[in-house]
């Protein structure tokens, strides 16, 4: 090989090898600029992250926003706010006064088995029942699944007392009742899917309608108000004309027989 080519050779593999070396620099370059790109965006996300996070929280609450909306009162109700919900006569002297939260277990063994025995016989003439409802579990618990279930039940009791009792048995029942420590009944969806069942409420647009747009989430914590104001501390309680009555634990024969005896 002659000396002309051999320095050719080595031209050619050096200009190569000059040209490689720009292209990686340029890479580099880039590789660079995208990291410490990414890195500002990445940056700019977390700041924005911080500020939706503090703007939602800076927000006034679903229920103390429903606090400020105007009292819409179920029909079929009387008294203060609308808060008055009596099944039966409401001239009869006597009165068997319930109070319950929605989410109690302990309510829901009580509707469960005496619970029908009861209303039968205030629909009987016996007497009348007076309901009040609390939301205390939600409190103890987490969540707001007995003021909206609540708040569900005076939509049903704005289409009939009918409903009213249907619908306050089905949230009840077994088959329905949730777990206190869950929140099924903080779902608008569910609890109208619940009232398919309940005939006064199945595909009742009305009804629907009000527990969407929580046309009685005021008068639920106007009824949760009236609990708080009633002295009683714990659900069930079942007062016959002002009397407290056993009724947790108890076969249902035994709380027909304990309301009887203290009826006038």
């Amino acid at each position: 090989m002659s000396t002309r080519n051999s320095k050719a050779a080595k031209d050619a593999a050096r200009e190569r090898l000059r040209i490689q070396r720009e292209k990686d620099a340029k890479r580099a370059k880039v590789r660079r600029q995208l990291l410490v790109g990414g890195g500002v965006i990445v940056v700019l996300a977390i700041a924005g992250g911080v500020a939706v996070a503090v703007n939602a929280a800076s927000k006034p609450s679903y229920w103390s926003a429903a606090a400020k909306d105007k009292l819409v009162k179920p029909a079929n109700t009387s008294g203060t706010n609308g808060t008055t919900v009596i099944i039966g006569d409401k001239n009869n002297k006597n009165t068997v006064e319930e109070f319950e939260d929605l989410r109690c277990p302990i309510c829901a063994a009580y509707e469960q088995t005496a619970g029908a025995a009861v209303l039968k016989d205030a629909e009987a003439g016996k007497y009348k029942i007076s309901y009040t409802f609390g939301t205390f579990l939600d409190a103890a618990n987490g969540g707001s699944g007995s003021k909206k279930a609540l708040s569900a039940l005076g939509a049903a009791l704005n289409v009939s007392t009918d409903a009213f009792n249907q619908y306050h048995t089905l949230l009840y029942s077994k088959s329905v009742h949730p777990d206190e420590k869950t929140d099924e009944f903080n779902d608008a969806d569910h609890l109208i899917a619940l009232a398919q069942k309940v005939p006064a409420l199945k595909g009742n647009a009305k009804f629907s309608d009000a527990v969407k747009q929580g046309t009685f989430d005021k008068w639920a914590l106007a009824m949760t108000d009236k609990f708080n104001g009633s002295g009683v501390n714990a659900t069930p309680t079942v007062k016959v004309n002002g009397k407290d009555v056993q009724v947790s634990g108890v076969p249902s024969d035994d709380v027909v027989k304990a309301i009887a005896a203290d009826l006038t």
